[in-house]
């Protein structure tokens, strides 16, 4: 229930305008989204890779309604592709197909991906096709094959677990020999088409995550959950699978204590860095996701009080959280 109500709020248009607005959301929401600004998400980057970890950058943004708005975006994007390169950053670039004008019509989504690919291809930067909700799960992936067919080499896609179909795309990605981001997903879909209860999702996750691992392209497994990350350890160890042919990722500002930790035991650690204006919905389905990421906001509120003898704030919740 609580996942519901706080996906609901993502979606409010109220609750929206009133999180934008006020000073100490932005603040909060600084822990998962690096910044409003290329520049922000880029030094975020830098930050990460003195740490030893990779990066996928994320310019926040989806479902755009004109031509002027996606153009935008894909001009955004572009530039932080070339600051990517420019600057020698470990760091590959996620993107949205809605916010490229999906919506608009295929002929005009091609023209916009294709000039951004084009960009990307020169500067040597890889991009990901992430997912969205099921209304444009074939539909991203129909797209994805095309730029595949058509000899773009440098894109991955992202496939999610809670979905039924999900094994069988592994199996078109794997044969296609396109690199996967397998994650579990964050979006509220209905049992027909998604497992309603968590053990299925995570079994799918194993499984599908063994598929990758054996027969895919340095496929990314992407989770916070130990129970998840210990499987992912045990299957490689097991199959002598070595470390440099898969990685892990995770998001920016969760459970950071987890990502020093795999660094250091030499694992290849990827962080997904979001940045830009529209951080209200993601941040919502970040406290979705996970329970321990709300319990750090509520924390934070209480330890920001004007309440003094409150300020101390909880410990227990702040290591919840990291």
């Amino acid at each position: 229930m609580l996942r519901d109500a706080l996906l609901a709020l993502g979606g409010s248009s109220l609750a929206r305008r009133i999180a934008t607005d006020a000073p100490f959301s932005r603040s909060i929401a600084r822990r998962f989204v690096a910044g409003e600004t290329p520049q922000e998400a880029i030094e975020a980057a830098r930050v990460l890779n003195r740490s030893g970890m990779h990066v996928s950058l994320d310019y926040l943004g989806e479902a755009v309604a004109s031509a002027e708005e996606a153009l935008s975006a894909a001009a955004t994007i572009e530039r932080v592709v070339r600051d990517v390169a420019s600057e020698s950053l470990d760091a590959n670039v996620s993107v949205k197909l809605t916010q490229l004008g999906q919506d608009i019509g295929g002929a005009f989504l091609g023209r916009a991906v294709g000039q951004l690919l084009d960009a990307a291809e020169e500067c040597g930067v890889f991009i990901r096709f992430d997912m969205e909700s099921t209304d444009y799960t074939q539909r991203t992936l129909d797209f994805f094959e095309e730029c595949w067919n058509a000899g773009r080499r440098g894109i991955g896609v992202v496939l999610q677990s809670y979905l039924y179909r999900t094994e069988k795309d592994v199996a078109w990605a794997n044969a296609l020999g396109a690199r996967v981001r397998l994650c579990k997903g964050a979006y509220k879909e209905p049992e027909s088409v998604a497992y309603p209860d968590k053990e299925d999702v995570d079994a799918n996750f194993v499984r599908c995550m063994r598929a990758l691992l054996a027969d895919g392209n340095h496929p990314g497994i992407a989770t916070h959950d130990e129970a998840m990350i210990r499987a992912t350890k045990r299957f490689a160890r097991d199959e002598d699978i070595d470390r440099d042919r898969f990685e892990f990722q995770m998001l920016y500002g969760v459970r950071r204590d987890v990502q020093q930790r795999l660094v250091a035991e030499g694992y290849h650690v990827r962080i997904y860095v979001p940045f830009g204006e529209a951080w209200y919905p993601y941040f919502m389905r970040r406290m979705a996701e996970r329970p321990a990421n709300l319990f750090f906001v509520v924390d934070s509120l209480v330890r920001e009080s004007p309440l003094g003898f409150l300020r101390g704030g909880s410990r227990d919740a702040r290591r919840r959280a990291s």
